[in-house]
């Protein structure tokens, strides 16, 4: 007889469920989806581009860069919304249970500084490709088409920063 444990063990709690947002999560999780289609199916037919005629698709690597990025942006701010974010859990999990939360408290307001920051700073950026018609160097499209996507994203992190500090305030 196998004995099983009656606690799972940290890296099974992604098996948790979602905790209630204002915002559905279900949006980056489309957005993830989405996107890693677009590049495999860009990547996919980059392959059989170059198998069969020995050329390939120049915009394939600017596009795919472009959609690794959005990527990122896009589970840092479900990682954000489900409060896992990379932390050392020897300080975030120790202490009393007040200690605990200040230090949840504390992460959330410093990561929507962060992407507050971000976003108002990179406003510039986009507007600066804008206002010189910056072209991307592998096709050649207004660069701003993808700098944009740096605030509007960053901001979307500092709003689930801005929920996920609000619910722990709400924590008793």
């Amino acid at each position: 007889m196998t004995h099983l444990p009656e606690q799972a063990p940290a890296e099974v709690a992604a098996d948790e469920p979602d905790e209630a947002t204002r915002v559905p999560l279900k949006i980056e999780d489309w957005l993830t989806v989405i996107v890693m289609g677009l590049l495999s199916l860009i990547t996919f037919a980059n392959v059989l581009v170059r198998y069969f005629t020995d050329q390939s698709f120049a915009w394939t690597e600017e596009f795919s860069v472009f959609l690794m990025i959005v990527l990122a942006l896009v589970a840092g701010s479900a990682s954000v919304a489900r409060n896992r974010q990379i932390r050392i859990e020897y300080f975030a999990d120790s202490g009393s249970e007040k200690r605990q939360l200040a230090l949840a408290r504390f992460g959330a307001l410093m990561v929507f500084v962060l992407f507050a920051l971000i976003a108002v700073l990179s406003v510039r950026v986009v507007w600066d490709d804008f206002r010189f018609g910056e072209t991307s160097p592998g096709i050649g499209v207004p660069q701003w088409w993808y700098t944009i996507w740096l605030p509007v994203l960053s901001v979307a992190i500092a709003g689930r920063a801005l929920g996920l500090f609000i619910r722990r305030g709400r924590q008793p």
